[in-house]
């Protein structure tokens, strides 16, 4: 699918892999957009026979075992690929079932990173699950891959955990900067939230552009027909936001992501991974 505006579902074989086909398929309805979901297939796994091999080396031995470890290797990648295509089927008849009326599917062998960055320029939403097949016994860590791929691509990025439901409420934490600004203006813009009542919430260090800056953000929203209410709140955002996702009834979290590099937030911890381990519910991220 070669479509510049589609909505790019990135499943593995995890439990979370049919909440991302659900909300894949809303958000590629509300935007009129074709779906893809991509399965993207490591080209090293981390998997080994199990065998011992250490007292096989003699003459022609070695020989023997490169052919064999080749033949097990060509049959394990022939078994990942026929898995994929069985479990990319059946995604694609639930987001049919669903309505999603254009969906494609693609499976790729490399890396997640890469092979995401490689599809970017076709991308208009990424849909992801928090968690991923490797972490799927983790309730409150973060997947390993979702930091990378959010810091690797300029796309907005909806994370899901688990449970579709249908957004009757959607949060903006709006901090005033460029990338939650281009955020309201998206939402705006965007058919994705159309007619959905939007909360948009300031928190954090007391400025004193603030009150005309969340004021911006109302007009904006409420000029594209949006129902609005604006709060600003000072406090901890991590503290505010749950508190208000939770006292609201939110379902979805507009916010924008990781705006340190990587190394600040391996010493100091990040913001943006602390909301998404305290919060469940969907949160689309911003760069």
């Amino acid at each position: 699918m070669k479509n510049e505006n589609k909505v790019l579902a990135c499943v593995d074989q995890s439990r979370f892999a049919d909440c991302v086909a659900d909300y894949a398929a809303w958000a590629a309805m509300r935007l009129g957009a074709p779906l893809e979901f991509l399965h993207v297939i490591d080209r090293h796994p981390e998997q080994g026979s199990g065998e011992d091999h250490s007292g096989a080396i003699g003459i022609d031995a070695q020989e023997n075992l490169l052919s064999k470890l080749s033949a097990e290797d060509e049959a394990r990648t022939k078994d990942a690929r026929e898995r994929g295509r069985v479990f990319l089927n059946r995604l694609r008849q639930r987001a049919t079932a669903s309505g999603a009326s254009s969906v494609d599917v693609r499976q790729r062998y490399g890396e997640l990173e890469e092979t995401l960055v490689e599809q970017a320029a076709g991308v208009r939403l990424l849909v992801i699950g928090r968690r991923g097949e490797a972490d799927g016994m983790t309730r409150r860590d973060l997947g390993r891959n979702v930091e990378r791929v959010v810091r690797a691509l300029h796309r907005p990025i909806l994370t899901v955990s688990e449970d579709f439901r249908e957004p009757q409420r959607v949060m903006i934490a709006f901090d005033g900067g460029s990338v939650t600004r281009r955020g309201v203006e998206m939402v705006a813009s965007s058919p994705l939230y159309r007619g959905i009542p939007i909360d948009l919430l300031m928190s954090g260090k007391k400025s004193q552009d603030a009150a005309r800056q969340l004021e911006w953000a109302r007009q904006t929203l409420d000029r594209a027909g949006f129902a609005v209410e604006a709060a600003l709140v000072p406090g901890d955002a991590e503290t505010v936001i749950a508190r208000a996702v939770k006292e609201r009834s939110i379902d979805m979290l507009i916010m924008g992501a990781f705006g340190h590099s990587p190394l600040r937030s391996l010493l100091f911890g990040s913001k943006t991974a602390d909301l998404l381990r305290s919060a469940t519910i969907p949160t689309l991220l911003l760069r």
